[in-house]
Protein backbone atom coordinates (compact mmCIF):
# COMPACT_ATOMS: atom_id res chain seq x y z
CA UNK A 1 0.00 0.00 0.00
CA UNK A 2 1.33 3.54 -0.75
CA UNK A 3 2.17 5.52 2.10
CA UNK A 4 0.71 9.32 2.65
CA UNK A 5 3.55 11.49 1.59
CA UNK A 6 3.79 14.22 4.14
CA UNK A 7 5.81 17.75 3.15
CA UNK A 8 7.94 19.59 6.29
CA UNK A 9 8.95 23.02 4.81
CA UNK A 10 12.10 23.71 7.49
CA UNK A 11 15.80 24.63 8.49
CA UNK A 12 18.00 21.82 8.91
CA UNK A 13 19.81 20.75 12.23
CA UNK A 14 23.54 19.55 11.96
CA UNK A 15 23.12 17.60 14.84
CA UNK A 16 19.92 15.59 13.91
CA UNK A 17 17.54 16.40 16.93
CA UNK A 18 15.51 19.00 15.46
CA UNK A 19 14.35 20.34 12.21
CA UNK A 20 14.28 19.07 8.75
CA UNK A 21 15.62 15.56 10.59
CA UNK A 22 13.36 14.96 13.13
CA UNK A 23 10.21 15.61 10.67
CA UNK A 24 11.54 13.36 8.70
CA UNK A 25 12.16 10.45 11.39
CA UNK A 26 8.43 11.53 12.49
CA UNK A 27 7.15 10.98 9.11
CA UNK A 28 8.83 7.46 9.07
CA UNK A 29 8.20 6.28 12.51
CA UNK A 30 4.60 7.31 12.07
CA UNK A 31 4.23 5.48 8.50
CA UNK A 32 4.42 8.14 6.15
CA UNK A 33 7.06 8.86 3.54
CA UNK A 34 8.56 12.47 3.92
CA UNK A 35 9.37 15.37 1.63
CA UNK A 36 11.71 18.42 2.75
CA UNK A 37 12.29 21.75 1.35
CA UNK A 38 14.90 23.53 3.11
CA UNK A 39 14.70 27.24 4.47
CA UNK A 40 17.91 27.55 6.01
CA UNK A 41 20.94 25.42 7.20
CA UNK A 42 22.07 25.73 10.51
CA UNK A 43 25.27 24.74 12.57
CA UNK A 44 24.06 23.43 15.43
CA UNK A 45 24.28 19.93 18.16
CA UNK A 46 22.68 19.58 21.36
CA UNK A 47 24.52 22.45 23.33
CA UNK A 48 23.13 25.29 20.70
CA UNK A 49 23.15 26.86 17.34
CA UNK A 50 26.56 28.52 16.39
CA UNK A 51 25.37 29.64 13.02
CA UNK A 52 22.35 29.95 10.81
CA UNK A 53 22.90 30.40 6.97
CA UNK A 54 18.87 31.00 5.60
CA UNK A 55 18.34 30.06 2.15
CA UNK A 56 17.05 32.41 -0.99
CA UNK A 57 13.77 32.71 -1.29
CA UNK A 58 13.77 31.79 -4.79
CA UNK A 59 15.41 28.71 -3.64
CA UNK A 60 13.32 27.99 -1.26
CA UNK A 61 10.51 28.04 -4.18
CA UNK A 62 12.28 25.83 -6.59
CA UNK A 63 12.42 23.17 -4.13
CA UNK A 64 8.80 23.42 -3.11
CA UNK A 65 7.46 23.69 -6.96
CA UNK A 66 9.75 20.20 -7.42
CA UNK A 67 8.20 18.44 -5.22
CA UNK A 68 4.59 19.62 -5.68
CA UNK A 69 5.36 18.71 -9.32
CA UNK A 70 5.82 15.32 -8.53
CA UNK A 71 4.30 14.05 -5.01
CA UNK A 72 0.35 13.78 -4.05
CA UNK A 73 1.03 15.22 -0.78
CA UNK A 74 -1.58 14.72 2.05
CA UNK A 75 -0.39 17.18 4.69
CA UNK A 76 2.16 19.76 4.63
CA UNK A 77 3.93 21.26 8.08
CA UNK A 78 6.17 24.22 8.24
CA UNK A 79 9.01 25.00 11.14
CA UNK A 80 11.76 27.30 10.84
CA UNK A 81 11.09 30.01 8.18
CA UNK A 82 13.99 32.26 9.02
CA UNK A 83 12.77 35.49 7.02
CA UNK A 84 9.72 37.28 5.56
CA UNK A 85 10.39 36.69 2.14
CA UNK A 86 11.25 33.41 2.59
CA UNK A 87 7.64 33.38 4.60
CA UNK A 88 6.18 34.88 1.46
CA UNK A 89 7.13 32.21 -0.99
CA UNK A 90 5.73 29.79 0.99
CA UNK A 91 2.19 31.74 1.77
CA UNK A 92 2.00 32.31 -1.76
CA UNK A 93 1.88 28.23 -2.01
CA UNK A 94 -0.70 27.98 0.43
CA UNK A 95 -3.10 30.87 -0.87
CA UNK A 96 -2.95 29.15 -3.77
CA UNK A 97 -4.05 26.02 -2.40
CA UNK A 98 -0.90 23.91 -2.59
CA UNK A 99 -0.09 22.69 0.83
CA UNK A 100 -3.13 21.06 2.15
CA UNK A 101 -3.41 20.30 5.82
CA UNK A 102 -1.11 22.71 6.92
CA UNK A 103 0.15 22.84 10.43
CA UNK A 104 2.45 25.86 11.09
CA UNK A 105 4.47 25.55 13.82
CA UNK A 106 6.00 29.22 14.54
CA UNK A 107 9.66 28.31 15.63
CA UNK A 108 10.88 31.62 16.99
CA UNK A 109 13.67 30.38 19.36
CA UNK A 110 15.47 27.29 19.48
CA UNK A 111 15.75 25.30 22.65
CA UNK A 112 19.11 26.68 23.62
CA UNK A 113 17.84 29.99 23.40
CA UNK A 114 19.34 31.07 19.55
CA UNK A 115 16.56 33.17 17.57
CA UNK A 116 15.47 31.21 14.31
CA UNK A 117 12.74 33.45 13.29
CA UNK A 118 10.77 36.65 12.82
CA UNK A 119 7.33 37.55 13.92
CA UNK A 120 6.08 38.60 10.75
CA UNK A 121 7.43 35.75 8.92
CA UNK A 122 5.22 33.44 11.00
CA UNK A 123 2.43 35.50 11.15
CA UNK A 124 2.12 35.56 6.69
CA UNK A 125 1.46 32.06 7.17
CA UNK A 126 -0.89 32.03 9.87
CA UNK A 127 -4.66 32.69 7.74
CA UNK A 128 -3.69 29.81 6.03
CA UNK A 129 -3.03 27.00 8.82
CA UNK A 130 -5.37 24.33 9.49
CA UNK A 131 -3.38 24.22 12.93
CA UNK A 132 -0.93 26.34 14.47
CA UNK A 133 1.02 25.27 17.81
CA UNK A 134 3.31 27.95 19.29
CA UNK A 135 5.01 27.14 22.70
CA UNK A 136 4.40 29.14 25.56
CA UNK A 137 7.31 32.27 24.44
CA UNK A 138 5.85 31.69 20.75
CA UNK A 139 2.62 32.46 21.72
CA UNK A 140 3.65 35.39 23.80
CA UNK A 141 5.26 36.77 20.92
CA UNK A 142 3.04 36.99 18.27
CA UNK A 143 0.25 37.94 20.32
CA UNK A 144 2.23 40.49 22.68
CA UNK A 145 1.11 39.33 25.88
CA UNK A 146 2.19 37.36 28.44
CA UNK A 147 1.52 33.54 28.74
CA UNK A 148 3.17 32.11 32.17
CA UNK A 149 0.21 29.63 33.20
CA UNK A 150 -2.67 27.77 31.88
CA UNK A 151 -5.31 31.00 31.92
CA UNK A 152 -2.53 32.84 29.64
CA UNK A 153 -2.52 29.71 27.45
CA UNK A 154 -5.91 30.11 26.69
CA UNK A 155 -5.93 34.00 25.99
CA UNK A 156 -3.34 33.22 23.58
CA UNK A 157 -4.66 30.44 21.85
CA UNK A 158 -8.45 31.96 21.42
CA UNK A 159 -6.53 35.52 20.12
CA UNK A 160 -4.07 33.26 17.82
CA UNK A 161 -7.31 31.51 16.30
CA UNK A 162 -9.01 34.90 15.66
CA UNK A 163 -6.47 35.69 13.71
CA UNK A 164 -6.73 32.77 10.86
CA UNK A 165 -5.81 29.10 12.20
CA UNK A 166 -8.50 27.13 12.17
CA UNK A 167 -7.04 25.09 15.28
CA UNK A 168 -4.41 26.60 17.63
CA UNK A 169 -2.75 24.30 20.03
CA UNK A 170 -0.46 26.24 22.90
CA UNK A 171 1.91 23.94 24.14
CA UNK A 172 3.17 24.03 27.57
CA UNK A 173 6.16 22.02 27.80
CA UNK A 174 8.19 24.81 29.55
CA UNK A 175 6.11 25.53 32.24
CA UNK A 176 6.84 24.27 35.90
CA UNK A 177 4.98 21.46 37.66
CA UNK A 178 4.01 17.94 37.81
CA UNK A 179 1.41 17.51 34.19
CA UNK A 180 2.75 18.58 30.78
CA UNK A 181 -0.50 21.08 29.67
CA UNK A 182 -1.48 22.20 26.35
CA UNK A 183 -4.27 23.97 25.40
CA UNK A 184 -6.24 23.61 22.35
CA UNK A 185 -8.75 26.10 20.96
CA UNK A 186 -11.03 25.65 17.57
CA UNK A 187 -14.44 25.58 16.64
CA UNK A 188 -15.43 27.47 19.29
CA UNK A 189 -13.98 25.20 22.00
CA UNK A 190 -10.98 25.53 23.88
CA UNK A 191 -9.82 22.12 25.85
CA UNK A 192 -6.98 21.80 28.71
CA UNK A 193 -5.49 18.40 27.67
CA UNK A 194 -3.05 17.04 30.69
CA UNK A 195 -0.69 14.74 30.22
CA UNK A 196 2.49 13.32 32.65
CA UNK A 197 5.48 15.27 32.43
CA UNK A 198 8.45 13.33 31.12
CA UNK A 199 11.40 14.38 33.95
CA UNK A 200 14.42 14.50 31.54
CA UNK A 201 16.80 17.05 29.43
CA UNK A 202 16.81 15.27 26.55
CA UNK A 203 13.86 17.89 24.90
CA UNK A 204 15.27 18.81 21.79
CA UNK A 205 12.88 18.97 18.91
CA UNK A 206 9.86 18.42 21.11
CA UNK A 207 7.82 20.82 18.93
CA UNK A 208 9.10 19.90 15.49
CA UNK A 209 8.24 16.32 16.58
CA UNK A 210 4.86 17.48 18.04
CA UNK A 211 3.65 19.53 14.64
CA UNK A 212 5.00 16.54 12.14
CA UNK A 213 3.10 13.93 14.37
CA UNK A 214 -0.37 16.12 14.00
CA UNK A 215 0.71 16.56 10.35
CA UNK A 216 0.73 12.68 9.81
CA UNK A 217 -2.07 12.14 11.53
CA UNK A 218 -4.21 14.67 9.83
CA UNK A 219 -3.31 13.05 6.41
CA UNK A 220 -4.24 9.57 7.59
CA UNK A 221 -7.76 10.95 8.42
CA UNK A 222 -7.65 12.45 11.82
CA UNK A 223 -9.98 15.03 12.72
CA UNK A 224 -8.08 18.34 14.38
CA UNK A 225 -8.79 17.09 18.33
CA UNK A 226 -7.75 13.52 17.38
CA UNK A 227 -4.80 14.47 15.37
CA UNK A 228 -3.09 16.64 18.65
CA UNK A 229 -3.87 13.93 21.09
CA UNK A 230 -2.50 11.23 18.95
CA UNK A 231 0.76 13.94 18.45
CA UNK A 232 1.01 14.21 22.38
CA UNK A 233 0.80 10.71 23.06
CA UNK A 234 3.75 10.16 20.69
CA UNK A 235 5.94 12.84 22.01
CA UNK A 236 5.18 11.19 25.18
CA UNK A 237 6.24 7.82 24.56
CA UNK A 238 9.79 9.53 22.73
CA UNK A 239 10.97 11.99 25.28
CA UNK A 240 10.16 9.26 27.79
CA UNK A 241 12.40 6.52 25.73
CA UNK A 242 15.31 8.60 25.24
CA UNK A 243 15.68 9.91 29.27
CA UNK A 244 18.58 7.45 29.53
CA UNK A 245 20.60 8.42 26.52
CA UNK A 246 23.80 10.37 26.37
CA UNK A 247 23.84 11.76 22.84
CA UNK A 248 25.56 14.99 23.23
CA UNK A 249 26.75 16.91 26.26
CA UNK A 250 23.49 19.31 25.78
CA UNK A 251 19.90 18.63 25.94
CA UNK A 252 19.59 15.39 23.89
CA UNK A 253 17.01 14.55 20.69
CA UNK A 254 13.55 12.33 21.45
CA UNK A 255 14.02 8.47 21.21
CA UNK A 256 11.36 9.01 17.87
CA UNK A 257 11.69 5.10 16.64
CA UNK A 258 11.03 3.63 20.38
CA UNK A 259 14.32 2.14 20.24
CA UNK A 260 13.90 2.02 24.11
CA UNK A 261 10.46 1.65 24.76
Amino acid sequence: MTPKTILTIAGSDSGGGAGIQADLKVFAALGAYGTSVLTAVTAQNTRGVDAVLPLPPRTVTEQLDSVLADFTVSAVKTGMLGTPAVADAVAQAARDGRLPQLVVDPVLVATSGHRLGVVGAVERLLPYARVATPNCAEAAAITGRGVDDVAGMVVAAEALAAGGPEYVVVTGGDLGGDEAVDVLHGDGVTTVLRGPRVDTRHTHGTGCSFSAAIAVRLALGDPVPAAVGAAKEYVLGALSGARGWELGAGRGPLDHFGWSA
